[in-house]
């Protein structure tokens, strides 16, 4: 499991994603909250959501641009423009300024980089890992992540309660810079081994646009690309708002919570996805990744169809954790199959394809949050769910040889 880690690169990719993680869930929970306070809207809640994955829009120009800069590159430059953002929060929060308002300019600004920042995140791994580490190095990748959104969750209301938002800001803005300064140790490493992409030089805006129909056609005359893309934006759409936009509002109007119970759902549903990532940094999938991103997705509607009727607040925290579970079970060896079944000069493109399905997720808030407000949380959260679980058996039927056989090559070892 630790093998990873004898790669100079990686020990400092993921230290700085340690960094990165802890401060995006601090920050995302704290305006969250601060959001829907302030407004009493959960229409405005959806929307702050929503702005973080804008740029899913773009991530595959952000791939193209990672084929030709060099990934790394491109990687901590992401990082420096969070610092950024954060310290304009900052300030105004330290002069009283701060509105809802201007927290959705800055989510916009940062929706529009951070789908990207996952972008580098893997295809770095790929490019440090060899093939044989890579499953092993995705997990440690979502352990990071999923360890991170705990203590961030727990970090953040705590505190904003002792402290206040300024001060809790001043350890958003260290963490995104200390990211920023150890994700420029691994440029070295990760730049010299750049793919064939990256041997020619097309300066001109019509070769971006060339090799972004490129990874289109790819993915598309490509079926198991096709299906995990498919996948991955089915989960966005329909699992992921009810735990990454509108978990405030389930906090607030579904259990009574304040702040501080918030956290607890959020590091309950942090902590499912870090048990799942402790399993997969085994390296080990005897059922092959395809097949477990398919039984994980449609473990993941099931539970979903149960949380949108609970108002118990244990049950509801048991639930979250094994949701979180099955997130970890079902994107993380999503991440695997595409990086396996894509050749090493399209990884940087596909990936940014890949984040495309992220764009599921903004459409997914945007609908939810008027549709909560006029038929209720309970009916809107159980269609979402039964919704997805059976697109998703549609799926293990349709791509059945591609994805579901145990002899596809998307399910053998590595």
């Amino acid at each position: 499991m630790l093998a990873p880690f004898r790669v100079r690169g990686f020990r400092f990719q993921w230290a700085g994603d340690l960094a990165m993680s802890w401060a995006v869930e601090m920050e995302v929970l704290i305006l969250g909250w601060y959001v829907l306070i302030e407004s009493g809207s959960v229409s405005l809640l959806a929307v702050f959501g929503a702005l973080h994955y804008m740029g899913s829009l773009i991530s595959p120009i952000f791939g193209v641009a990672g084929d030709r800069i060099g990934y790394a590159k491109l990687f901590w430059m992401t990082r420096a423009f969070y610092a950024s953002l954060a310290s304009i929060l900052l300030v105004l929060s330290w002069q009283a300024l701060l509105s809802p308002m201007a927290v959705l300019a800055i989510a916009f600004l940062a929706g529009m980089v951070r789908p990207s920042d996952m972008v580098m995140r893997y295809a770095v791994i790929a490019m440090i890992l060899p093939s044989q580490q890579l499953m092993g190095g995705l997990g440690i990748a979502r352990i990071t992540s999923d360890s991170a959104r705990i203590a961030g969750a727990l970090a953040g209301a705590s505190t904003v309660a002792a402290f206040g938002m300024t001060w809790a800001y001043v350890a958003i803005v260290s963490l995104y810079c200390l990211s920023f300064i150890l994700t420029r140790q691994i440029l070295p490493t990760a730049s010299s081994q750049q793919s064939p992409a990256t041997t020619h030089s097309a300066k001109q805006l019509g070769a971006a646009i060339s090799d972004l129909g490129t990874a289109f056609r790819y993915v598309w005359d490509k079926p198991v690309l096709l299906g995990a893309m498919w996948l991955a934006f089915l989960v966005n759409l329909l699992a992921f708002p009810f735990f990454l936009g509108l978990l405030p509002y389930v906090a607030k109007h579904q259990y009574g919570l304040g702040q501080e119970g918030l956290s607890t759902l959020a590091a309950s549903f942090a902590l499912g996805g870090l048990i799942g990532s402790v399993a997969l940094g085994s390296n080990k999938l005897p059922i092959g990744a395809a097949r477990a991103m398919l039984l994980a997705a449609l473990l993941w509607f099931l539970i979903d169809c149960i949380f949108a009727f609970n108002r118990e607040l244990l049950l509801g925290i048991a639930l979250l954790t094994l949701a979180g579970l099955s997130s970890s079970l079902c994107l993380t060896p999503l991440a695997a199959v595409m990086l396996r079944g894509t050749e090493i000069a399209y990884r940087g493109r596909v990936m940014g394809m890949r984040m495309l399905a992220i764009w599921g997720l903004p459409i997914g808030l945007l609908l939810a949050g008027p549709l909560i407000e006029r038929w209720g949380f309970e009916a809107i959260a159980f269609i979402y769910s039964a919704i997805g679980l059976a697109l998703t058996l549609a799926m293990c039927l349709y791509w059945r040889e591609d994805l579901w056989s145990s002899q596809a090559l998307s399910n053998r070892p590595a």
